[in-house]
């Protein structure tokens, strides 16, 4: 048979929306690689998912397995034949299973083989072997499924139909107890009859026609168009995250974006509070005007092209006005009583079973934050404060029902209190960074909260002997990591990061091996360290050349790798580096020479001299570079050593069998190797 389209379509009703995509793409993955392991010839696949159904469809597929060689292994030659040399009963019936004769058998590596080759298979019969895995795949794709027979058939949702075409013949594939067919279904509503495709090229243009725009990609970014100029008649933009967009388009097969009002009631609410109501309950996006403010509007996409725009703006309308009424009620009866009433409430609410509640937490966290304010002479009234009523907001309502504003609806109810602008500030952004690339809190306070709260959770976890695995985590403890980091790099704070968390883990309410956990939590946050640096240019090597001098400043540490990046660029440093790996080498084996007097009258040759010169005044411009915390040009200082170095080991032998010059050479090495471990451990650059 010629090369023709295949295509393969699971009709179905609704998905979930987080469902859609990863089952189209397990499906698109596993018809593909079943093609593949049969050597069944094809081009280029195309994945298509909506609500209602997910399908692929792959190019210039051959309709016929190509012909399979065949390879089986016999019995081992002296079972094949006899001492005359005539075939055993094992041979003649070995060969009658290939159906050939004896002599047919080919003798190799000490045994008999037949090698032929078989008649590939149509590709139906291929597709049909292939069904319990292509199922088996979707079945891993998503973490629920549902029984809707008597049958064992499982599925994400019940299966409706099945298509299954090759060019323009139907391939009689079952699956989920359907027998497959050419005929796909369009829109629910706009389009409910069956469709009968006459051939695979066809899906994608029948399906529009029928008002469902399979593809996916292309649904995206029509919705993306359409919320973009119905924010525009509004005179503003509409907010649009790509997690909001994915779920849409998840959940429409036509879409159609028209805008509803927000009663003006309800904008007396903290902005956040209508995006999260409108956004994550409803799925609909919000509008803000030029200066950032947000609109009484939101945009919902339909899944519909209605003859009556105004009946579902207003049934949208009417969904929205509940929500917001409850997210109200809410806002007013927290605000009856300042923030720090909710704080004996905190007693009640558990942090983790070991470390007691959530006000114990607190206590810490305020100990801790204030302690950290007076060691980087920062506001210690605002941090201090910030701290002891950070967590008061879970006591509220309005977190009680939106979880996802705790700390956010702290600040609005701190400022609501009366307390400073700068206190409101630090409590809302305590929880921050919330992702990768989301910003550091803004104020010194906050970042100090932040950091403070985040040290103590890590802290206790590690205490209680519960650090995260590889498949779970569900104190977030990695991402508190990075975020610790993150605040102390990009916030400029200057800690002995392994000293603060060895003070967070003394301050935890459980007895442990302080020593040990404190080992395994400053290996873990180092771990995070170093994917940080890593995703800033910062290899292993070089991480590794600043790890071995023990810094545990963070800030510093980062300081240190950026420099030592900046002067692998330079030519001298591999030889330089190189250099240093041998002195390091001669000194270990030789029991080291630190700590020897350096003679420069026992200097017996001139490269000796020439080194312990350029030493000598390097280190000096090293020093001084140092004590600005000048990384880069204190290790732009070594690179002059290049040149004496390889003088040095050119031109002496460092072990002499004189006592007094072998150790005097020993000093000088001991001095280079000194020179470069002030910055990094430049031996470590070698490779």
């Amino acid at each position: 048979m010629n090369p023709a389209s295949l295509l393969i379509e699971i009709g179905c009703e609704d998905l979930p929306a987080r469902d859609v995509q990863p089952l189209a793409d397990a499906l698109c993955s596993a018809l593909c690689e079943a093609l593949d392991r049969a050597g069944v010839p094809r081009a280029a696949a195309t994945s298509f998912a909506t609500p209602r159904r997910i399908a692929v469809q792959v190019a210039a597929v051959s309709g016929v397995q190509p012909d399979q060689p065949i390879q089986r292994k016999g019995p081992a030659l002296d079972r094949a034949f006899d001492a005359e040399g005539a075939p055993t009963k094992a041979a003649q019936g070995f060969a009658r299973s290939c159906g050939i004769a004896p002599e047919a058998l080919i003798q190799r590596d000490g045994y008999v083989w037949y090698e032929g080759v078989a008649g590939g298979r149509p590709l139906a019969e291929v597709l049909n072997e292939a069904v319990p895995e292509i199922v088996a795949r979707l079945d891993q794709a998503v973490p629920r499924r549902m029984r809707w027979s008597s049958t064992d058939v499982v599925f994400a949702r019940p299966v409706r139909w099945l298509l299954a075409l090759h060019g323009g013949n139907v391939l009689p594939l079952t699956a989920f107890g359907l027998q497959a067919g050419n005929c796909t279904y369009g829109h629910r509503f706009h389009a409910p009859e069956a469709i009968a495709l006459p051939h695979a090229d066809g899906y994608a243009e029948a399906l529009h026609a029928a008002f469902v725009q399979a593809d996916s990609a292309a649904r995206r970014e029509t919705i993306r168009h359409q919320v973009e100029a119905v924010a525009s008649e509004f005179g503003g933009t509409a907010r649009i995250t790509d997690a909001l967009l994915d779920e849409v388009t998840a959940l429409v097969e036509w879409p159609v974006a028209v805008a509803g009002r927000i009663a003006q009631d309800f904008m007396v609410l903290p902005p956040e509070v209508i995006v999260t109501t409108v956004e994550t309950n409803q799925r609909y996006f919000t509008v803000f005007d030029a200066e950032g403010r947000l609109q009484p509007a939101f945009i919902t996409v339909a899944n519909i092209a209605s003859k009556d725009p105004a009946q579902l703006i207003a049934g949208n309308e009417r969904v929205v006005r509940p929500r917001l009424a409850d997210a109200l009620f809410f806002w007013n009866q927290d605000r009856r009583q300042p923030l720090d009433a909710f704080l004996p409430k905190l007693e009640k609410v558990t942090f983790q079973k070991q470390l007691g509640s959530v006000a114990h937490k607190a206590e810490r966290v305020t100990t801790l934050a204030r302690a950290l304010a007076e060691a980087l002479d920062a506001d210690v009234v605002t941090t201090q404060r910030a701290a002891a009523l950070c967590k008061a907001d879970l006591a509220t309502q309005m977190v009680f029902e939106f979880t996802e504003l705790q700390g956010l609806m702290g600040g609005y109810y701190a400022r609501e209190s009366g307390e400073t602008a700068a206190v409101a500030e630090a409590i809302a952004s305590h929880y921050a960074p919330a992702g990768a690339g989301a910003p550091i809190p803004d104020t010194v306070p906050g970042r100090l909260v932040a950091l403070a709260d985040k040290l103590d959770t890590l802290a206790g976890i590690f205490a209680i002997g519960q650090p995260p695995t590889a498949s779970k985590d569900p104190f977030a403890l990695r991402r508190a990591a990075i975020g610790v980091l993150r605040i102390v790099i990009e916030g400029d704070l200057a800690l002995d990061l392994h000293a603060w968390l060895r003070r967070a883990l003394e301050a935890q309410p459980v007895d442990s091996d302080g020593d040990a956990a404190l080992e395994q939590l400053w290996h873990f946050v180092s771990e995070r360290l170093r994917g940080i640096l890593a995703e800033r240019g910062i290899g292993r090597e070089i991480f590794d050349a600043v790890a071995a001098l023990g810094i545990r400043d963070v800030h510093d540490f980062t300081a240190r790798a950026q420099a030592v990046s900046a002067f692998l660029t330079m030519p001298e440093a591999p030889q330089l580096a190189a250099a240093h790996k041998r002195a390091r080498n001669v000194l270990r084996q030789a029991g080291g020479g630190e700590g020897a007097a350096l003679d420069p009258d026992a200097f017996s040759d001139a490269s000796e001299k020439a080194l312990a010169s350029s030493l000598a005044a390097q280190t000096a411009i090293q020093e001084a570079h140092l004590q600005q915390a000048a990384y880069t040009d204190a290790l732009r200082a070594l690179a002059a050593l290049q040149a004496p170095v390889d003088a040095f080991f050119d031109a002496v032998m460092v072990m002499d069998e004189d006592p007094a010059v072998r150790a005097n050479r020993l000093a000088l090495l001991a001095q280079l190797d000194a020179a470069c471990r002030r910055v990094a451990d430049v031996s470590l650059l070698s490779g």
